[in-house]
């Protein structure tokens, strides 16, 4: 599917066929969005800008080092998008070609923030004179997005608190769902520092309009980004505590259960000792009384109880 936006008069149009980029003059185009294109919308595309289009399976190859790149002709950027899915987070790439004033996306799903910021383009055509604003409106979009996401996990995490300090279900599965968030944690600071790393090397592009209030919205970004790195970090150190709490807890309910076996062990030590003596089939003293078994049972009492108090007193129970 291609969406060609473009400029007539003081109107943003909408065009959903590769065909109308022949009728379009270059200079109105302001963005051109690719979802999962067909070979004939791509061509098109490529031979509108005079640049190749990288595939999704270039797209996802690419080196974090290498997501950014430029010649004469335009600027080349990747980053991935991310969206939460049961409790796990999916990263689907998006690509960037800005070519003199006009932005060309590819993506392979459809993205809620780019259909909002769609619609916002044709309801104020006066914000955006070119596709570079346009690329700078999809990437504040995004980083409120991430917000969110990291904030859901800051919920999660306080959630994870409070189960711990009211000792509710922890046990292995619980370890697993604490380990899920940090996965998920890890998942976001890297997509937030991919973008961070993109968004610098667009700054310091030659290609870079000079526009000055597009540079502060830029920058302004930039420390959004720095501020979502801390919190995340922060969030992360959290499950790394909480982790450890968990893992204490887990430990010390096992040492627990143990502790008891081994206590009742000990207490009928004695006991097991004194029925096993007089078990033995040998003549032993006072085993022809017919009181015997009363003083042997008596007697295994007397120890199984001392034991007991000797433990109580010493505190190790």
């Amino acid at each position: 599917m291609i969406r060609i936006f473009y400029r007539n008069g003081t109107e943003i149009l909408l065009a959903e066929s590769e065909k109308q980029l022949l009728s379009v003059a270059r200079d109105s185009v302001l963005w051109i969005d690719l979802v999962s294109p067909s070979g004939e919308e791509k061509r098109a595309t490529e031979a509108f800008l005079d640049t190749e289009i990288q595939s999704r399976g270039q797209a996802e190859e690419i080196e974090s080092s290498s997501r950014f790149s430029e010649d004469d002709k335009a600027i080349y950027a990747n980053t991935n998008f991310l969206s939460p899915a049961d409790d796990r987070m999916l990263m689907d790439p998006v690509s960037f070609i800005l070519a003199d004033g006009v932005i060309a996306t590819l993506r392979e799903i459809p993205l809620r923030s780019f259909d909002t910021l769609q619609r916002k383009i044709q309801a104020l055509p006066d914000q955006f004179p070119d596709g570079f604003t346009v690329f700078v409106e999809i990437m504040d979009k995004r980083v409120d997005l991430d917000a969110d996401i990291v904030e859901l996990i800051s919920k999660d995490v306080s959630q994870f608190s409070k189960r711990i300090n009211q000792q509710e279900d922890i046990n292995e599965e619980f370890l697993l769902d604490i380990n899920q968030l940090q996965e998920n944690a890890m998942f976001v600071r890297e997509n937030v520092v991919d973008k961070q790393r993109l968004i610098s090397n667009i700054i310091k592009s030659k290609r870079c309009p000079k526009n000055s209030e597009l540079r502060d919205d830029l920058s302004v970004i930039l420390q959004d980004i720095a501020s979502l790195i801390n919190h995340t970090n922060f969030a992360f150190e959290r499950l790394e505590y909480l982790q450890d709490t968990v893992v204490g807890l887990i430990n010390l309910e096992q040492n627990n259960i143990m502790k008891i076996f081994t206590f009742v062990s000990l207490l009928l030590m004695p006991a097991t000792l004194v029925a096993s003596f007089y078990g033995m089939n040998v003549a032993l003293p006072l085993a022809e009384q017919w009181w015997a078994w009363i003083g042997i049972g008596a007697l295994m009492v007397l120890l199984i109880v001392g034991i007991w108090l000797i433990f109580k007193y010493k505190k190790m129970l």
